[in-house]
């Protein structure tokens, strides 16, 4: 009788060890599914801070939770400073405050001001000052586990 059972249950463990396995496969990939998505957004011409805006505004109404931050440096910076308006003399201020009430983080290079001569008292209320927009986007990729894209 052991000489017949003997392979059954062999049989019977190696179909279900596999199964064994699935149950902390599964949970260790849940919270990579539930992680909140995080983007950073680089702007280095204010020449495309319209189609920025308008991608941020977008990617909004897709994705309500997302996180979204806004590096800006060199020429990029140009549209969160006080008096802005793009090519149609619309003021950039109105919809980076709208940004900002949806949670959107503008972020403005200090290496720019300071090489640009810049006042920092020029700059929008609604953005923060960061030593470095390159070093910046750098960390937030690095240590904060955003995603990168450029309009």
């Amino acid at each position: 009788m052991t000489r017949v059972l003997t392979p059954l249950l062999t049989a019977l463990l190696l179909a279900t060890a596999p199964m064994a396995h699935a149950g902390p496969l599964a949970e260790a990939a849940a919270p990579v599914a539930s992680m909140q998505e995080k983007v950073v957004y680089h702007v280095n011409d204010s020449a495309n801070a319209s189609a920025a805006l308008r991608n941020i505004k977008n990617h909004l109404a897709a994705s309500p939770d997302v996180k979204i931050v806004v590096v800006t440096h060199s020429e990029g910076i140009d549209f969160l400073l006080s008096g802005a308006t793009d090519k149609n003399g619309n003021p950039y201020e109105v919809a980076v405050q709208e940004l900002k009430t949806k949670g959107v983080d503008f972020r403005v290079c200090n290496n720019t001001l300071k090489g640009r001569k810049i006042n920092p008292g020029t700059v929008l209320a609604e953005a923060t000052i960061v030593p470095s927009g390159v070093a910046e986007i750098g960390r937030l990729q690095a240590k904060e586990g955003y995603v990168y894209l450029k309009p």
